[in-house]
């Protein structure tokens, strides 16, 4: 059963972006008011805003190893904010909708975007100078992920199918029809024993992480899954839906745990737009 630990309350309006903090006891947060907000885990002391970037929030990638944060926004530009010096050091204009998701890969120094617009782009680190932009699909692009030897970039595409990239190259080496209407979100097993995706078909589908073949599809929420997040030690992973529901699954062989909703766990009134890996307790964000 899941025991709600905290609230934490500040923002003003929906929360989309969640991401671990430099400190293990810290995390950062975005949405619809535009704020940047760090905060601590045990939610005892008020959130610090970071920064206001004037356009609503959707996506936060750290990169601690370079001390950034990246923050992509609905008007397709995305900041890059220096930690150590606290202040922002690029602001860069490239797509034309939002950047719903941002990965990078360490190995190859490269960060990769999505967008609303329907394309993908990949940047050179730490220079942030444009590799290349690809245009994949009249609908929104959605979610992207990484494996852990970072040799492929998963894309959910709003036309429902799954893209998949060589990381070095940029180049497609795989295409599949993955869910109706819209996949969402993409999420590898930490050793890569195979890759999750949830689609607006409220499906949640498990596929082969070296052929991409399908190897089971569960009915897992009611809505639209809209976030895949596995724990540290690997053995959960958890599933945000607009169903306003926060699901625990066991990563072994797939099967359900647990659920947090209003009635039962006092959580969300409204969706759960996003969840949240790298932390010892499970955290999920969404309207309410």
């Amino acid at each position: 059963m899941l025991t709600k630990l905290s609230t934490h309350p500040g923002h003003d309006g929906a929360v989309y972006a969640l991401e671990r903090g430099m400190n293990t006891n810290e995390f950062y947060s975005g949405g619809s008011d535009r704020v940047v907000s760090l905060w601590d885990l045990a939610g005892e002391l008020p959130p610090q805003g970071l920064v206001n970037v004037g356009s609503i929030i959707y996506s936060l990638r750290l990169i601690p190893e370079m001390h950034l944060l990246v923050i992509g926004v609905s008007s397709g530009a995305f900041h890059v904010i220096d930690l150590k010096e606290k202040k922002e050091i690029r602001l860069i204009k490239h797509h034309t909708s939002g950047i719903f998701d941002c990965v990078y890969s360490l190995k190859h120094n490269k960060l990769f975007l999505c967008s609303g617009d329907g394309s993908i782009s990949a940047w050179s680190l730490p220079d942030f100078g444009l590799i290349k932009t690809v245009g994949l699909c009249k609908e929104k692009v959605r979610g992207l992920a990484i494996n852990s030897d970072e040799s492929l970039l998963a894309v959910a595409c709003g036309d429902g199918s799954i893209r998949i990239f060589d990381t070095d190259t940029f180049s497609q080496v795989k295409d599949f029809a993955a869910h109706q209407a819209s996949s969402n979100c993409v999420a590898f097993h930490p050793d890569n024993n195979y890759m999750l995706s949830g689609g607006r078909d409220a499906m949640l589908r498990v596929w082969d992480a070296k052929n991409f073949t399908l190897l089971k599809e569960i009915p897992a929420h009611n809505y639209a899954i809209y976030s895949i997040s596995f724990s540290p030690d690997k053995k959960f992973f958890a599933t945000g839906s607009r169903d306003k529901t926060l699901k625990i699954w066991n990563a072994g062989d797939q099967s359900f745990s647990s659920r947090a909703d209003k009635e039962k766990a006092d959580s969300h009134t409204h969706s759960v737009n996003k969840t949240l890996d790298k932390l010892q307790e499970c955290f999920a964000f969404g309207r309410g």
